[in-house]
């Protein structure tokens, strides 16, 4: 059975750290990967507003960037925009793709923005599989 990975992104990643991550993670076995580009790169302005298009714009871009960048390492890659809150992003994922494990990239909490603050601390709280959180530079 093939090694389910989630992939929950709220900022570009480089291809190759990522790859790597993933090839380190599926240990040589078969891998799906289930990729989640959250759209939460918004003001509390424009989230109150729901005036999300330019951020899943955005993510849907990451997530599609995402997804070409892995496919080497995995047999199976899906990808999506997932909500604006990352924690719920992971959640809503969850329910249609059982992960074995969670790979969560995100900016250094100094960096990051409103929704995906603490974004790591909490999935590891919540949810009962292994969360590896990779922190890229702004």
């Amino acid at each position: 059975m093939p090694r389910r990975i989630l992939v929950v992104t709220t900022a570009p990643v480089e291809g190759d750290a990522l790859r790597a991550r993933v090839r380190e993670h599926a240990a040589g076995e078969e891998a799906e990967l289930h990729i989640v580009a959250t759209a939460s790169d918004l003001s509390p302005l424009d989230w109150l507003a729901t005036d999300e298009d330019e951020a899943r714009g955005e993510a849907a871009e990451r997530a599609a960037g995402v997804g070409e960048a892995v496919a080497p390492e995995a047999d199976e890659v899906e990808t999506e925009v997932g909500d604006s809150d990352p924690v719920q992003a992971i959640e809503d994922a969850l329910r249609t793709f059982p992960a074995d494990e969670l790979l969560l990239v995100t900016r250094r909490d100094d960096d990051a923005g409103w929704l995906e603050e603490g974004a790591a601390a909490e999935a590891l709280a919540r949810f009962s599989l292994p969360v590896t959180h990779l922190v890229v530079e702004d």
